[in-house]
């Protein structure tokens, strides 16, 4: 839509005549009228006053479309430019902060995953230096009291309330050392597969958005890949810890209460749809050569 048919729109939807509006700019209604046939264009000034009178931006008024700046002249084209510009030093600057904030969030899980390697390494020396029997627990030789009431597993001064369908108390006393160190370890070992695919997830998040920061749209063959990976990390983030915590109860046979819910499967599933989508963006927008600034 050229400028003189936003003109004329605009206008209409105000209810004003040319000789109204072209009171309120301060020109001619001729000027107007030429205006809106397309034999004349306004000044920078007449165009911000319009703006201003139609509460609008330059963008709404000169080419809603942006498919004729050409037809405009020097002075509206590069205030057209210039507005084009600004948006894409938004998104610049909303991707740089994406892919920097997933950059620290890898050095954190880096840094937990680290940790937790060191914890699985000194497990099996700790746990063989604590005893326990029904009345206290022996820690490298240090004995320390401690009593149940009720869901409340008091240690010295210590309390820690624990879940209705475990008795404590029972749980450690009636399994081996050997199982504890085994039981530990599995805990530990799901928790670094979790947040290895929390790590790779926002790996794949940074990758998309500095290639966004940099020029590419999301829909050019490296971003969509990103994005399928984005996808299948988020299912496996999904379901890998219902899926390790229900092979824990089975191996052990205790109740931790795990359920696989539905939900989380359709919310992984709404995921992998999204991902083709932007795959078939891809397709449509070939000829854009994947390219969203300059």
């Amino acid at each position: 839509m050229k400028f003189g048919d936003n003109l004329k729109n605009f206008r209409k939807s105000k209810k004003l005549s040319q000789e109204v509006l072209a009171e309120k700019v301060g020109v001619s209604r001729q000027s107007v009228s030429k205006w809106e046939t397309g034999e004349a264009y306004p000044e920078m000034n007449n165009i911000l006053m319009l703006c201003k009178i139609f509460h609008c931006n330059i963008n709404e008024l000169v080419n809603d479309s942006l498919m004729d700046v050409s037809s405009l002249d020097e002075e509206i084209k590069m205030n057209v430019v210039k507005f084009k510009e600004e948006k894409q030093k938004k998104v610049k600057g909303i991707s740089k902060i994406i892919y920097v904030t997933s950059r620290i969030i890898q050095c954190l899980v880096g840094g937990a995953i680290a940790l937790l390697i060191l914890f699985m390494l000194v497990v099996p020396f700790l746990l063989n230096r604590v005893k326990m029997d029904e009345e206290k627990i022996v820690v490298f030789g240090s004995e320390y009291s401690y009593r149940v009431e009720g869901n409340l597993f008091v240690l010295e001064d210590y309390k820690i309330e624990t879940p209705n369908s475990i008795n404590i108390k029972e749980y450690l006393l009636s399994h081996s050392t050997t199982y504890h160190i085994f039981a530990t370890e599995y805990v530990l070992l799901c928790l670094i597969v979790s947040l290895g695919i929390f790590f790779l997830l926002f790996h794949n998040i940074e990758k998309l958005f500095l290639n966004i920061h940099r020029e590419n749209t999301p829909f050019t063959l490296e971003n969509v890949s990103y994005i399928k990976r984005i996808a299948f990390l988020l299912v496996l983030f999904i379901v890998i810890p219902n899926v390790t915590g229900l092979l824990f109860e089975l191996a052990t046979h205790s109740n931790m209460e795990i359920e696989l819910e539905v939900s989380n499967l359709l919310l992984a599933f709404i995921i992998v749809i999204i991902s083709y989508i932007f795959e078939y963006g891809y397709e449509i927008q070939l000829d854009s050569k994947g390219k969203i600034y300059g």
